[in-house]
């Protein structure tokens, strides 16, 4: 009986941003609404492949942009290797760090842009109506893993 009503949860979301409701797409919205970390098309596929047979990795992805581009998934591409992360949008402001070694993407809450956003607007009459910010570097681990690990040398 759950499984009906996030059913129909997602075939109503899907409808109103135009999309049909399949399936696979229920599953994925349904993946990724569980998931309490971003994943990537290949992680949703294994996931997937698991429940189904009859998925595609290249259907996964087709999904994701779509979603993407109706704004139901935040798409956010990891610098260092190109692969992109997956969330549901919860229409919630945030911001990420991403460690360029684990791959860990951690949250910001406050957004650092307000003061930007105000210069812009005075100096350049530039009014913003989106952003997007992501901060690359090393997590409190993996920094502390590469300075015990090089001889008192910081990464």
């Amino acid at each position: 009986m759950i499984l009906l009503d996030q059913n129909s949860k997602y075939k109503e979301l899907l409808n109103r941003e135009g999309i049909k409701s399949t399936r696979h797409r229920n599953s994925i919205l349904e993946l990724l609404e569980e998931s309490k970390l971003p994943m990537t098309a290949e992680q949703l596929f294994i996931a997937l492949k698991d429940k189904t047979s009859s998925i595609d990795l290249s259907t996964v992805y087709r999904t994701l942009d779509t979603f993407a581009s109706k704004n139901l998934v935040i798409k956010t591409t990891r610098n260092d290797d190109g692969k992109a992360l997956y969330e549901l949008n919860h229409n919630e402001h945030k911001h990420h760090l991403l460690c360029v070694k684990c791959h860990k993407l951690i949250s910001i809450e406050d957004c650092p842009i307000g003061e930007l956003k105000e210069t812009l607007k005075n100096k350049i009459d530039f009014d913003i109506t989106g952003h997007k910010l992501e901060i690359y570097g090393y997590c409190h681990d993996c920094k502390n893993l590469n300075y015990d690990s090089k001889n008192d040398e910081r990464p």
